[in-house]
């Protein structure tokens, strides 16, 4: 699995705030009815300001949706995904990736 920038890949959908040592940390935005672009993520920890309804599009997977609640926060191991805005609200996270 090739690792694709989220920064590079949808600099509209993502921010970064810090890359510094082993850290990065993110700042993303989906607004409503969009999706960011296929990208990956190392282990990553996440923390959404304001949660929604997503669908996710993992790479090799079948595509999941959750609905994630305001203040939710997640970790996950490396991963290739798309994130896909199916509500009707904007979705910010701030993500820590360990590089």
């Amino acid at each position: 699995m090739a690792y694709i920038d989220p920064v590079q890949s949808s600099p509209n959908n993502y921010k970064s705030l810090l890359d510094e040592g082993g850290v990065r940390v993110l700042k993303m935005t989906v607004p409503p009815g969009t999706s960011d672009i296929e990208h990956s993520h190392p282990s990553e920890t996440v923390y959404f300001v304001k949660g929604g309804k997503v669908r996710i599009h993992v790479e090799g997977g079948d595509p999941m949706e959750l609905e994630i609640p305001d203040g939710h926060t997640m970790n996950h191991g490396p991963w290739t995904h798309r994130v896909e805005n199916i509500g009707e609200t904007e979705i910010q996270a701030i993500i820590f990736e360990r590089k």
